[in-house]
């Protein structure tokens, strides 16, 4: 998603009003071509504003609540939930963790005994999606966004969703709307308002037979988006051997 030019050079005025363009690019260490492309075109990435606002100190989710569609950003920050810090454990990290437990390393009640993968992981928008998701949310957002669902689909499956549709998920599941801003990569844990060791609380609470449970789920997932990229790929290959 984008903001309006106007809207961009009226915030950046407030935060920075004797900065050049290049001064603003040197600062955040953008290309002047790249914002300069953005300005002539009227419109100015997301990217490029939280860019800039850490750059001059600004919390990104307040600079982004001075523009159109955000304008909620800062109020609807709330703690994640427990299935959305699972969500964002990788499923090595489940299995490391069942490991652990076997071998009497890990216990329930007891801090995870290693350092997870720092978030985002590979699966971690389709995962958030999923765990927000009460049954309704596709049709929801195709009714608020007009998004077609081949689209939608498209882009959880290759791990992707536009920053607008991140904050609309948010607002239709009633969770924190910086979330899927997080688990997207735009904003860090820390400026979504995720704690530090949520992730680690969250894990060590479940009992084993949940944690089982899962990882079998996710592995399940993982397994069938696994064999259709090699169906995919298989008939891709096929049809170029046919042509060659």
């Amino acid at each position: 998603m984008t903001v309006t030019a106007k809207a961009f050079q009226l915030w950046r005025n407030q935060i920075a009003p004797d900065a050049t363009v290049s001064d603003l690019c040197r600062k955040a260490d953008i290309k002047r071509s790249t914002l300069a492309q953005q300005l002539v075109r009227g419109k100015v990435s997301v990217e490029t504003v939280v860019n800039i606002a850490r750059a001059y100190g600004v919390p990104p989710v307040q600079a982004l609540s001075q523009f159109d569609g955000y304008f909620d950003l800062a109020d609807g920050i709330l703690p994640p939930t427990p299935a959305e810090y699972l969500s964002q454990v990788s499923p090595m990290d489940l299995l490391r963790l069942i490991l652990g437990r076997s071998e009497d390393a890990d216990c329930v009640g007891r801090p995870v005994s290693f350092q997870l993968a720092p978030l985002p992981h590979r699966y971690s928008v389709r995962t958030w999606f999923d765990a927000v998701d009460r049954g309704e949310l596709r049709q929801a957002l195709t009714a608020r966004t007009g998004i077609a669902p081949q689209n939608l689909s498209a882009q959880l499956s290759a791990g992707r969703l536009s920053t607008q549709l991140c904050v609309e998920v948010a607002r239709v599941s009633g969770v924190s709307l910086a979330n899927g801003l997080v688990v997207t990569g735009l904003l860090t844990p820390e400026e979504g308002g995720w704690a530090e060791d949520g992730r680690e609380q969250v894990l060590s609470s479940l009992p084993d037979s949940e944690l089982i449970l899962i990882a079998r789920d996710r592995l399940d997932g993982l397994g069938k988006r696994l064999r259709k990229q090699e169906q995919d790929s298989t008939r891709d290959k096929a049809l170029w051997e046919n042509l060659g």
